[in-house]
């Protein structure tokens, strides 16, 4: 047989005929969301996170507004375990978010995850143990009847633990382990055995957890799985039911989208994707879908580049330019007649009346992009010829991003003159649009290298002096810091840049930088003596622009008469 041979494979078990009903419905709601970043999506890493690393997360986790987040496996993971103690004895769960932890249906790990517990007013625990049919044949080598018998045990430690904590707000959460791939009659009987010890009731539901944890089949046939398991488990009224989808066939979000219209409520993945193999299924992307259908995904993502950051921080994984709604690329047009069409659309589109613009599919402002993704591949014929000629003149080598966004006011500079640019107006035309040197200026800093980046900064605003402080990990990260606390603004680094100029003694450094400042993406750009000083001048280039942008929006209105 080759080694390439589809005659190995056999197509997934069907679920029993029966009049499905989720091809004729539509969603109007959002799921429950629960993110697994911090556990399933850690676990994935070829380096896990350390506690600061999953504090980081954490915190972006809540604001974009996730209100269940599995916050780890204590009972196997000492760090996992630390960070539970965290976020209880430091009192780091608001009052409108549960946590989430997961355990096998071992006694001494239960025993084990309720000491990790302990002081919290509310929290899920979330039992589980392979079902499928190869892991009870080629791994356990257990009948159903075993298999059931392990997750009965289970529940039975779990009841009684949390039957010693009255004063804890308990909510349990089972998974038939391999859902995907488990024949349809026993999940539905093995969920049962478990519903009958736990004892849910209409006020206090169980969640049932359906994970494809292999994705093995086509995302219509997950829908035909759940629509099916809603259908026939009993007490439905006393049961959420939750899927968890992996992304092996690449139908994570599909899967998933199609489980809420056959019945699932509750829905279980990862910011942007990360998780085992092919990754878990993508809460952002599947939120957005919702969003672009006219329906609330009950999460604030309408600053995308801070998750984008903070994951790639965190994870190490970064971001692909084509990923669905927040990649770097997906609103930009290099077709000629996409970008007519949009052109079009946008002189005809009224605020006051429903999104209908050619190729896009939401309104780029609302995720904090703007037209210029759109429109600024106008100018693409010009970009490479500028970036060769800074590079071989002057030895400026152009960020992609910053090439881009210079590009159409080098093409405004060359429709004004009726000719050809020269080098040295490309380059006085890079200065004068990305270096902004007032109100704010460098006046001097000290940086000083414990377990993370200790930055004193001293600044010239006008006539006035600031004295900042920040730490991060790095010295941009260091003063992302000191001036949100300074000045109040949500600021993060979208991309950077910077190399040295010139060769020995008479080298310099110019740094290249962009920001996105309470929404506005912003860059800036500085040459200087060292590379920190020349990314210091950078950022503050940055925010100068915005400044400046912000004052000339002033100055319009004023002269504009009432």
């Amino acid at each position: 047989m080759a080694s390439f041979d589809h005659r190995k494979y056999r197509p997934a078990p069907r679920v029993p005929a029966f009049d499905r009903q989720w091809p004729d419905r539509q969603l109007d709601r959002a799921p429950t969301w629960l993110s697994e970043d911090l556990r399933d999506g850690n676990q994935a890493l070829l380096e896990p996170m350390s506690v600061e690393q999953k504090k980081a997360l954490w915190r972006v986790i809540l604001k974009v507004g996730v209100k269940e987040v599995m916050v780890g496996f204590p009972s196997a993971s000492q760090p996992d375990y630390d960070f539970v103690r965290w976020l209880i004895e430091e009192d780091q769960i608001p009052e409108d978010v549960t946590i989430a932890v997961l355990v096998q249906c071992r006694e001494h790990l239960i025993e084990r995850t309720f000491e990790a517990l302990a002081g919290v007013e509310r929290a899920i625990i979330h039992l589980y143990n392979s079902t499928s049919t190869v892991q009870r044949e080629r791994v356990f080598e257990m009948d159903r009847e075993g298999i059931t018998q392990i997750a009965v045990d289970g529940a039975t430690w779990v009841k009684e633990q949390a039957a010693r904590h009255p004063d804890v707000d308990w909510r349990f959460q089972y998974s038939p382990e391999s859902f995907s791939s488990t024949e349809i009659d026993f999940s539905i009987a093995i969920c049962e055995a478990v519903m009958d010890v736990w004892q849910p009731t209409p006020d206090n539901k169980v969640i049932l957890n359906l994970p494809n944890t292999v994705e093995a089949a086509g995302p219509h046939h997950h829908a035909d799985q759940i629509e099916y398991f809603c259908r026939h488990i009993k007490n439905r009224e006393s049961v959420i039911v939750s899927v968890h989808t992996h992304n092996d066939r690449g139908g994570a979000v599909a899967a998933a989208e199609l489980a809420l219209l056959a019945g699932a409520e509750r829905v279980e993945g990862t910011l942007l994707g990360n998780g085992e193999r092919t990754g878990n299924m993508d809460i952002v992307t599947l939120a957005m879908n919702l969003y672009s259908q006219g329906i609330d995904p009950e999460l604030d993502l309408s600053n995308p580049d801070e998750i984008i950051q903070v994951v790639d921080e965190c994870t190490g994984i970064a971001l692909h330019p084509r990923h669905p709604w927040v990649g770097e690329m997906v609103y930009t047009a290099f077709s000629g007649s996409h970008q007519d069409a949009i052109r079009k659309s946008l002189r005809k589109q009224g605020d006051d009346e429903p999104w209908q613009v050619a190729y896009l599919p939401i309104d780029p402002r609302d995720i904090g992009r703007d037209y210029q993704a759109v429109i600024r591949v106008n100018s693409q014929s010009g970009k490479g010829g500028m970036a060769f000629l800074l590079e071989r003149d002057y030895g400026i080598s152009l960020p992609r991003w910053l090439a881009l966004e210079l590009a159409p006011h080098v093409q405004q500079a060359s429709e004004r003159v009726t000719g050809e640019l020269s080098s040295a107006q490309i380059r006085d035309l890079l200065r004068e649009t990305f270096v902004i040197e007032a109100p704010l200026r460098l006046k001097g800093y000290r940086l000083d290298r414990d377990e993370a980046e200790q930055l004193s900064i001293t600044l010239y605003e006008g006539e006035k002096t600031l004295s900042l402080e920040g730490a991060g990990n790095g010295v941009i990260s260091a003063f992302m810091d000191a001036w949100q606390r300074h000045s109040g603004q949500v600021v993060s680094v979208v991309d950077y840049g910077e190399h040295a100029l010139g060769e020995g003694s008479d080298a310099s450094a110019i740094a290249f930088v962009q920001l996105n400042i309470d929404g506005q993406r912003v860059s800036g750009m500085a040459e200087d003596g060292d590379t920190v000083s020349a990314s210091l001048k950078a950022v503050l280039s940055a925010i100068n622009r915005v400044r400046a942008g912000a004052a000339e929006t002033v100055a319009r209105r004023e002269a504009t008469p009432a």
